[in-house]
């Protein structure tokens, strides 16, 4: 576990900020107290007092950064909890919100739940600086997952077969967002086949649902045309630049 110990404001709240947009499982306590048992890493500012010789703490490891260098430090710490014990895979189930899970080896290490415009920016951050990271993306949701697919040049890529990777959810655990970051857990476990591009071409009914979007978007007032809505399905442009495109027209 990380622990965020610290009593540099800013360093505080851009490593917190950073560690929660990473779905990572930390904690925060103020400098110089007794680290928690399952303390493995501590990040603080390099004038911060963290104890180092408590009885079991001898092995935790200590990250010093600024707010500045915020995202490297979280980026070091991260690695420190890997522990380098295995590849670094990243699981996407695409959609509107797509689910991203990051493991390194069987442990989840990182999850988000993001708008598709997203979704790339998200996997980039956790690849940065891995070389032999692995990006499985489940092959539903077409679209959408080709445009992640695409879009994530240089990244080693595998499109895989979804069928059965969404879980079905149990009682107190409600949400669309847990069951597509479960999903995209499973996809990241799954093996798939190599791609470095995915051509998919709309289909009538996945036009004219944009087009239905579009009316109901403006309350009525606007139906996008059929060469506009096929940008918008293929991810070239927002609903909102489209419509803007339409009425200008």
């Amino acid at each position: 576990m990380i622990v965020v110990a610290t009593e540099d404001f800013a360093l505080y709240h851009a490593v917190v900020g950073e560690l929660r947009d990473r779905g990572a499982t930390f904690t925060t306590q103020e400098p110089g107290t007794e680290l928690p048992d399952r303390a493995e890493v501590v990040i603080s500012a390099p004038s911060d007092r963290v104890p180092d010789d408590v009885d079991g703490t001898e092995d935790v490891e200590r990250v010093t950064t600024t707010a500045e260098d915020a995202r490297a430090g979280v980026a070091t710490a991260l690695g420190v909890v890997r522990g380098g014990e295995g590849r670094l895979v990243v699981g996407v189930d695409p959609g509107e919100r797509p689910g991203i899970a990051v493991l390194s080896g069987e442990t989840v290490v990182a999850a988000y739940h993001v708008p598709v415009a997203d979704a790339v920016d998200a996997v980039r951050r956790e690849v940065d600086g891995e070389p032999d990271a692995l990006v499985r993306v489940g092959d539903g949701a077409r679209l959408q997952g080709a445009r992640i697919v695409n879009d994530l040049e240089g990244v080693t890529v595998e499109l895989v077969d979804e069928t059965g990777t969404t879980p079905v959810l149990g009682a107190g655990a409600n949400g669309k967002g847990m069951a597509d970051v479960l999903a995209a857990v499973n996809i990241a476990r799954r093996e798939g086949d190599r791609v470095e591009t995915r051509d998919v071409n709309p289909t009538a009914g996945e036009i004219q649902r944009v087009k239905n979007e579009s009316r109901e978007r403006s309350d009525g007032e606007v139906t996008i045309g059929e060469s506009l809505a096929r940008r918008v399905a293929l991810g070239e442009l927002t609903m909102a630049e489209a419509l803007a495109e339409q009425q200008e027209e």
